[in-house]
């Protein structure tokens, strides 16, 4: 029987927001499965936590962390140049997935919003610049995180909303540009789930994920892992993940 799938395991790839939730989920399981990981974060603690759970693993890949803050012009310089040294310039993988949640546009300030708007869009943007320059000839994926609320636009969260509708269209857009050169581009819009940027407590999430209304990271995940391992012939352009039970 022909093999259908791809393997991940030697594969070069980087995931920002890799030190917690979906992103740190998604950077163990492919290291276990034997890629070379970079992980960006933004906390230290975080970040030697997901090194300690990575030690704690049989897998034959390999990880690595880096702090930097991707809001910034110089902190996307500093994830690049960190990766130039791991990987000798080259990437195989990028998963954007690094983002803030925030509110209305009726709270906080420009700056507050300039910030959500510079981590969750212009970041993915530059990021995915950044990595297809050193995909080069050999093509690679790009996997962006993205919302349930790029379609929902619900209330109460029209600054959040914006960047994930926003980044909804630049994924769209970009596969045109990029499919010829062989990188492929997969947006994940999942609903609810169980990570930090969900305000209720840690019990109450788990009620919720036991109840089928909310996700948990390890399912975003494996969806990451299911864009990956398909054939080069084969795009996975979008992955809709919801909560059974969140009838949205």
């Amino acid at each position: 029987m022909e093999e259908l799938t791809k393997t991940i395991n030697g594969r070069r790839i980087m995931v920002t927001g890799g030190t917690t939730g979906i992103g740190r989920e998604t950077a163990l399981r492919l290291a276990k499965l034997g890629a070379k990981v970079l992980v960006a974060g933004t906390s230290q603690e975080h970040l030697e936590e997901t090194l300690a759970a990575w030690q704690q693993l049989e897998g034959t890949g390999e990880l690595n962390g880096i702090i930097t803050d991707l809001s910034t012009e110089e902190g996307i310089g500093k994830l690049f140049e960190e990766a130039d040294g791991i990987f000798q310039n080259g990437l195989d993988v990028l998963v954007n997935n690094a983002a803030l949640a925030y509110g209305s546009v009726l709270e906080g300030s420009y700056t507050d919003w300039q910030r959500v708007l510079n981590t969750n869009l212009l970041a993915y943007m530059a990021c995915s610049r950044m990595a297809i320059d050193r995909m080069k000839d050999n093509g690679g994926n790009i996997v962006s995180i993205g919302s349930m609320s790029a379609d929902v636009r619900e209330a109460h969260s029209s600054v959040y909303v914006a960047t994930k509708a926003g980044l909804q269209g630049f994924c769209e857009s970009l596969r045109k540009e990029v499919s010829e050169r062989g990188v492929r581009i997969t947006l994940i819009e999942p609903g609810a789930v169980d990570t930090d940027m969900q305000a209720q407590s840690t019990d109450e999430k788990q009620q919720a994920v036991e109840k089928h209304e909310m996700l948990k990271a390890e399912d975003i995940a494996l969806a990451v892992c299911y864009a990956l391992e398909q054939d080069e012939r084969c795009d996975v352009v979008e992955i809709r993940l919801r909560p059974r039970l969140q009838l949205i």
